[in-house]
């Protein structure tokens, strides 16, 4: 089972402006550790139609080094980011039930 750490949920600009010329970016990432490099990379596979049907208002990477995977969700809007995570984290809990039943 991964071990999750939180990384800067919910970052902004730290003096909290806000202009209209340029889009306010709400921030999260997240920390995997898995027991191999096939595991997280297994993880993102399973994840990757979800990555390709973006979710409005949302962009995700993953990186991966060695046994670490790392998940970022930026957005522009909390609430999407919120949906974002959600979505992401779930698809995550579940590509993990399923690895270790296979």
């Amino acid at each position: 089972m991964p071990v999750l750490r939180q990384q800067g949920i919910l970052q902004r600009a730290a003096d909290g402006s806000e202009t209209h010329q340029r889009r306010m970016t709400n921030r999260a990432s997240f920390v995997f550790y898995f027991p191999s490099f096939q595991d997280a990379c297994v993880i993102v596979q399973s994840l990757s139609p979800e990555i390709q049907h973006k979710i409005p208002k949302s962009n995700v990477t993953f990186t991966i080094e060695k046994k670490i995977l790392m998940m970022t969700i930026e957005s522009e809007d909390v609430s999407s980011l919120r949906a974002a995570c959600n979505s992401y984290l779930r698809g995550v809990q579940t590509a993990c039930a399923v690895r270790q039943l296979v």
